[in-house]
């Protein structure tokens, strides 16, 4: 099965870190770039990160550059996002999205309150 899973999320106070996971399977991992979205509670879905298919190439929306860092392990069909200084307005169901496939997992849920 064609499939991506995400995992890591959580409750966090401001300030605090977080790793999320995505694990792929059913499909050539490495032949793919990879994203992260969010959608936050009432908005649409965000952009956050993007890695290229080889992991030499990364970039970011403004509002995480600096905070978010993506990569990805090929040889594990898997991609990350560290997420470090969490603030409020990061709380969003977080998603791993294979654009040329048109596939997302079902997302983890970050919230970030005190």
């Amino acid at each position: 099965e064609v499939q991506v899973v995400e995992s890591g999320g959580g409750l966090v106070q401001p300030g605090g870190s977080l790793r999320l996971s995505c694990t792929a399977s059913g499909f050539t991992f490495s032949n793919y770039d990879m994203w992260w979205v969010r959608q936050a509670p009432g908005e649409g879905l965000e952009w956050v990160s993007s890695i290229n298919s080889g992991g030499t190439r990364t970039s970011y929306a403004d509002s995480v550059k600096g905070r978010f860092t993506i990569s990805r392990d090929n040889a594990k069909s898997m991609v990350y996002l560290d997420i470090n200084n969490l603030k409020p307005e990061d709380t969003a169901v977080y998603y791993c999205h294979v654009p040329l496939r048109a596939l997302r997992g079902q997302g983890t849920q970050v919230t970030v309150s005190s």
